[in-house]
């Protein structure tokens, strides 16, 4: 697909680390698209990518500017639950340092507080966000569209039993005004933290909603290398995928 851009990134293209957290088992419903997506923006504007992977037992990389996490089933939550407990407060000092995150469905759940399953089981959270989410009787399954007021309409695909409610200080992501959200009550989707991100849309996210790759990159970017040039790209058939996506039914 033709892009405008910067020109390919040569020997010297400054280098930016992208880790996508616990893909073994936090990666399903096209999450993986969301890495691909970032990759290619940081690309097209000039940049190497490193790309790394984190799974349970890892060394944890020395340098890592953009986090993205993905969805799982309880059974993956379970896995990943110890290691990333371990995690707790080297996340939580990235983030508050200004290190961007993407945190998709499961990942989202455990940056809160807890998860509680349908058997009753609690899965702990490393509580970077104050959300509590539980298992509700159904699943929430379909095409979701949110109003964001940071990023305008966002587009995705919801499919999960936990309901996730915002506790004090907590900022959703959105509002929605086409699906059920965090819990089918209260209009709320995902969560707000910093340059941190939780959302339970799939799709996946960044490939329809080039804007939320386009807030991530310059915090990584600045962060790094102190200085971001956001002239705009320009790819063909953006606006118009984003459309159909959207006419899509419930």
């Amino acid at each position: 697909m033709e892009t405008t851009g910067a020109a390919a990134h040569g020997p010297d293209a400054p280098v930016i680390d992208l880790l996508q957290l616990y893909p073994r088992d936090m990666n399903i419903y096209g999450d993986w698209g969301n890495v691909l997506t970032l990759r290619k923006r940081l690309q097209l504007r000039g940049y190497e990518v490193r790309l790394h992977e984190y799974n349970p037992g890892d060394a944890f990389p020395a340098q890592v500017d953009l986090f993205v996490g993905g969805g799982g089933q309880d059974s993956g939550q379970n896995r990943i639950q110890s290691d990333l407990l371990s995690l707790a407060g080297r996340l939580k000092e990235l983030a508050e340092d200004g290190v961007p995150m993407l945190a998709i469905c499961g990942l989202y759940q455990l940056f809160g507080n807890f998860f509680k399953t349908g058997t009753g089981e609690v899965i702990k959270g490393i509580g970077l966000l104050n959300v509590d989410t539980v298992a509700g009787p159904t699943r929430l399954i379909g095409n979701t569209v949110i109003e964001s007021s940071e990023f305008g309409t966002v587009i995705g695909y919801e499919n999960h039993s936990g309901q996730t409610f915002l506790k004090e200080g907590a900022q959703p992501f959105g509002m929605v005004t086409k699906g059920e959200g965090n819990n089918g009550q209260d209009g709320t989707e995902g969560a707000r933290y910093r340059n941190v991100v939780a959302s339970y849309l799939h799709g996946s996210l960044l490939p329809k909603n080039p804007a939320m790759a386009d807030f991530l990159i310059p915090g990584a970017v600045t962060r790094r290398h102190g200085s971001f040039d956001d002239t705009p790209l320009h790819v063909p058939y953006e606006a118009q995928a984003r459309l159909d996506a959207a006419a899509r039914p419930r």
